[in-house]
Order: C-alpha cells, then structure tokens, then sequence
C-alpha cells in the first residue's frame, strides 16, 4: 500500500486489514459489557487479534509481519474503539511499543529476534513509562538500569502498567545507570521469562476498567543487548509521542462515534413515533456531529504530516511538529468528552440509563479517561515556551 497517500484516500481504499479487524471488532464488542462490569482484561478480543495475527500487522514482512502503516494502525484503532474501548487502548499501547521496536530496534539482533516472535507468537508487550511520584512525566526516570556482572537488572515501581499481568512482554523506561541524570533515559524491552510483578495498587476505576492498568513492583534482568542502542529522548520525540498519541486519539474517536451513532439511532427512532417532528435532543446530536467531524479531521491531519515525515528526524524533532502532535492529544481527549456527552444529551434519559439500546454511560466513562492519561494540564504547561518560541502562520497554507 502506498504510505503517501491522504488519510482519507485510505479509508476509501479500505486497507487491508479491515475484514480482519471487523472480526476483532466484532469479538470486542460482544464481551464489552462484561469487561467494564467485571473490570476484566478483554480475552476473547485479543485472542481475536492474535488469530487475525493483528498484533504483529505492523512488524515488517522481513521479519515475518504484516508491514501496516501508521494509517493502517489508527484505523484499526478507530473501529475497536467503536466496539470496546478496552480493548481499543490496549491495541494502542501495543502498538505503540511496536513501532518503537521497529523504528529504533532496527539493526539490533535482540529486538529484530523480538520482532519476529511478535509476528511468528503474536506475542502482547505492555508499556510501564510511569513512576512512583512522577505520576505522567515519562521523560524523568527515578530506577535506573543496573549492570550486572551477567547483564543487567532494574527495580521500578510503576504505579500503572496497563494489562501488566495479561502481557508476553513488557518495554520500560529507566535512568541509564545510576549516576545518571532522571532525564538520561533508554527504553528497554523485557520478555516475559525475565521480569516478575508484584501488585502494589489495584485497578477500580470510572472507566477504562478493562485495561487492567493496575500498579506494579517491576523486577527485571537480562542481556545488555536487549537496551535499545538509540538514547530514549530520540525515541520519545520521534516515535513514542506521534504514534502514541495518533493511537489514542483514534482510539477515542472510536468511543465518540460509537456514542453518537447511538445518539442517531435514538433520534430516527423518536421521530418516527412522533410522526416526523424532531424530538428535543435533535440539537445536541447535530452539536455531536459537528464535534466528531472536527475530532476525525485533527486526527486526520496530523497523521498525513506524520506519515509523509515520519522517517525526516529533522521535521520531527521540530518545535513545530512537537506542539501539534502534543496539541492533538489534549484537542483530540477534549473533543471525545465533548462529542460522547452531547450523544448522551440527545439521548436523554435513555443515554443515561445503563439498560437499553441507547446507553451512553460506558461511552462517557470511558472517555472521560481521556484528558487525564498523561495530564492535558501538564502538556500545556510543558509546549508553553515551544509555543511562544513557534512562529504564527502568515496565510492559511503556511
């Protein structure tokens, strides 16, 4: 498939994974209810995914993948949203991790014998970035990787590695060494023969409650080979950030369209038993509308700058590409909340309700995770002076 294309041209196109990822879709959206209620990693759908050998799509077919792009990757994202929001992030974060295994594992023996067994045992790596007290600062690290007379070894408490337990794998940031700086990370991947967890915060939760993202005392040894050769702030910058955040924002606009075409099946419905005439929610679907089309096209947008770039480390280092692509995280969660409760408006009490074909609340717990996985608070802060540094645009195509 040819990467350069828009975003939209694609979903024209259809991938081709799209069959693939409406049997997973299908697979999630039957044990949705079940997974939020029982606070339970969604099993069947992954099991899905591994049949549908959707989680190793992105490996490159050398390494026995599938090669999805970017677009390929949020797409998928965007119908399992639909469909269980769970699931949606788990695949995110997947995924995310994946592509920095690819990336910036390139050329290294260890992670190329990990892409493979991704592709050949659809292996599931879980990510652990956050850190006692640091709470969504990924870029200070307090544990640092030890070196050992066999290899290395680190000790993290992670207060959060969603689907930790359910994992094959798990890739972690950490201080190089101990008299290194917080900010001088690497990213190391783990197998999961080399780590141990133990449980040290539980997982209950507004929503988002299927991703099992409970807190964990991290154990790890291993090779030194399997430290990624390039230094994490690289990574952080050129694939970490952009693909996590396009993953998120798919993921979330999939929750938001699922809310919404709730919201118009309830709106057909009412106006049918009232003869035509519009019930009084009409307005806040038209408003919900409105919100997702605004959330698809930021979303979109950012994915065609990346995927034309995404192999430029100039353009993504920028100030400019680093604000947006920060930016879109924080519009993209803001939106999602925003276009779920004006769904659950125009459904009225039906949309309140936890029964009935109508029910929006999962939708909107879920969602409402959105603008607190890493804070939008603190990414504000963070691009302030890259904003103020950034030049305005003179004209509307600058």
């Amino acid at each position: 498939m040819n990467v350069h294309k828009t975003s939209e041209q694609f979903v024209l196109d259809q991938s081709p994974f799209f069959q693939r990822t409406a049997t997973v879709a299908a697979a999630a959206a039957a044990e949705a209810e079940g997974v939020d209620r029982d606070a339970r990693f969604p099993k069947a759908a992954i099991d899905a995914a591994r049949r549908q050998r959707l989680l190793g799509a992105q490996i490159p077919p050398e390494f026995g993948g599938g090669g999805a792009s970017i677009l390929d990757i949020t797409d998928m994202c965007y119908a399992l949203g639909r469909a269980c929001a769970s699931t949606a992030m788990i695949f995110a974060m997947h995924q995310t991790k994946v592509a920095c295994l690819i990336r910036h594992g390139t050329g290294s023996a260890w992670h190329e014998m990990l892409m493979r067994r991704v592709a050949s045992e659809q292996l599931l790596l879980a990510s652990s970035t956050t850190e006692g007290q640091n709470g969504g600062n990924v870029r200070s690290s307090a544990a640092a990787i030890e070196r050992t007379r066999t290899g290395i070894s680190l000790v993290r408490t992670a207060t959060v590695i969603s689907y930790g337990a359910e994992a094959d794998g798990v890739v972690t940031i950490a201080r190089r060494a101990n008299d290194a700086v917080s900010s001088d990370q690497v990213l190391v991947a783990f197998i999961r023969d080399d780590y141990t967890l133990e449980r040290s915060l539980e997982w209950e939760t507004l929503g988002m409650r299927g991703t099992c993202s409970a807190g964990f005392e991290l154990k790890a040894t291993g090779s030194a080979e399997q430290v990624f050769p390039e230094s994490y702030d690289k990574i952080h910058a050129q694939t970490m950030t952009p693909v996590a955040h396009l993953c998120w924002a798919s993921a979330w606009a999939g929750i938001a369209a699922a809310a919404v075409e709730r919201a118009q099946l309830f709106v057909r419905k009412a106006a049918r038993g009232a003869g035509g005439q519009m019930p009084p929610g009409a307005a806040h679907f038209t408003a919900a509308k409105m919100t997702l089309t605004k959330l698809r096209a930021i979303i979109t947008s950012n994915l065609d700058t990346y995927a034309a770039h995404e192999h430029d480390e100039r353009t993504l280092g920028s100030l400019d590409f680093q604000s947006s692509i920060n930016l879109l995280k924080v519009e993209a969660s803001e939106l999602a909340v925003a276009t779920v409760m004006s769904a659950m408006r125009a459904c009225g009490l039906s949309g309140y309700r936890n029964d009935g074909d109508f029910s929006v609340g999962r939708h909107l717990r879920d969602v409402l995770s959105a603008p607190l996985m890493i804070n939008n608070d603190r990414i504000l802060a963070n691009i302030a002076t890259a904003s103020l540094m950034s030049g305005i645009p003179a004209s509307l195509r600058d």
